[in-house]
């Protein structure tokens, strides 16, 4: 990737690993929208959902968009523990619960974790892997491959909290490490071409508010109407927060920079460690607020790029475009 200028550049052929909830979904919207994208495979875990709604949605986004790709259903749980569904933000269904038809689709005969070494041996170093849930396929992917993210070209990550806040700031919760630390800490120790961690430190200040709702509410086709139906579940969640009935565009930001490089606008390259407070558990950057290494002994981790800020203007207004 080519960060801090607009990138232009032949399509990028992205694999989706999914825990299909709202946000997923949109993304995969996006992705389908824009022609320097194209989707090769779909994988799915549990998160937002379980797994089997994961797959249902996925199914039923694809046909929405005519989309035929690989689909394959991933981990039901992460490598250690018992799963957090995150069922009080997306609904039971993942989807907003709205009662859509959503049959199971084809499923490839590999799990998502074994179709995702399939695909970076067929094609070394021409696809890119965009995760949007807790990382437990790629951890099970690496148990059979630890090269695996050298196979890639590049692999962006919505997750992560970025270095550490000033003092007396907290971040939104990383849930998608919180949900598998120990598949997070796998994919932040594996060699890479490049792993790049869209955070929550920029995700939860790129904001589709009224203004880009209406918008998409008023451009009336099938993807933009599908957008705006199931945010009721999401805009109800996140109001408690702000008092408004707006959303960050956690997973859309992300394959957004997967893109167009040029939305990152500032970023650190630096190890990153998955580490918990008794709690939760966050992959965070190992440097402080002024740049400064943390006060305690840390993993010397390969680089990750770890976004630090983003044009999130310049952002929604292409996604508000893109899905119109």
């Amino acid at each position: 990737m080519s960060f801090g200028q607009a990138r232009v550049s032949p399509v990028r052929r992205v694999v989706v690993d999914t825990d299909t909830g709202i946000d997923d979904a949109h993304t995969l919207l996006y992705l389908a929208g824009r022609p320097d994208a194209e989707i090769v495979a779909i994988t799915s875990v549990y998160g937002n959902c379980v797994v089997d709604d994961a797959v249902r949605n996925i199914g039923y986004v694809t046909r929405l968009l005519g989309l035929d790709v690989p689909i394959a259903l991933g981990a039901a749980g992460p490598l250690e523990g018992s799963p957090n569904i995150a069922s009080y933000v997306h609904g039971k269904d993942g989807l907003g619960d709205r009662g859509y038809l959503r049959p199971v689709p084809d499923l490839a005969a590999e799990s998502s974790a074994e179709l995702l070494v399939t695909l970076a041996d067929e094609a070394p170093g021409e696809l890119d892997l965009l995760a949007l849930g807790p990382l437990t396929n790629l951890g099970l992917a690496l148990r059979i491959d630890p090269d695996l993210l050298l196979k890639y070209r590049s692999v962006v990550l919505m997750g992560g909290s970025g270095p550490y806040a000033e003092p007396g700031v907290l971040r939104m919760i990383d849930a998608n490490i919180d949900n598998d630390p120990a598949a997070a800490r796998l994919v932040f120790a594996a060699p890479r071409n490049e792993l790049v961690s869209v955070g929550v430190n920029v995700t939860a200040g790129t904001i589709l508010d009224e203004q880009a709702i209406g918008a998409l509410r008023a451009a009336g086709t099938p993807v933009a109407r599908f957008a705006v139906e199931i945010l009721d579940s999401y805009l109800d969640f996140y109001q408690n927060e702000w008092g408004r009935r707006i959303i960050p565009l956690h997973d859309p930001l992300a394959a957004g920079v997967l893109l167009d490089p040029g939305y990152a606008t500032g970023w650190i390259d630096g190890p990153v460690n998955v580490v918990g407070d008794g709690f939760t558990s966050r992959a965070r950057l190992m440097r402080t607020s002024d740049g400064l290494p943390p006060a305690f002994p840390y993993e010397r981790t390969p680089d990750t790029r770890v976004l630090t800020s983003v044009d999130a203007p310049r952002f929604v207004q292409d996604f508000v475009k893109t899905l119109s």
